[in-house]
């Protein structure tokens, strides 16, 4: 789900909200609250990385392609 970063424009205050775009639109009707222009971020499923939650077949992968590539390459696995 997004997370959006909303400014009440009367005290300057900015906090972030992880909502639907529905329930952001209801928020912005108040004419004191604006949504600040960033790159929206994304709720993650508890911290994990990108690499753990692809699964075991994925870092296999990594390995095989790791062991082809060289001796001073940079993938990560």
């Amino acid at each position: 789900m997004p997370v959006y970063t909303l400014k009440r424009i009367s005290t300057d205050e900015e906090w972030d909200v992880n909502v639907p775009f529905d329930d952001l639109a209801r928020m912005l009707e108040d004419d004191d609250i604006i949504k600040v222009l960033s790159t929206p971020g994304f709720s993650t499923d508890g911290g994990r990385g990108t690499l753990s939650r692809a699964g075991s077949d994925w870092r296999q992968h990594l390995d095989r392609i790791k062991k082809g590539a060289g001796r001073n390459n940079t993938i990560k696995s």
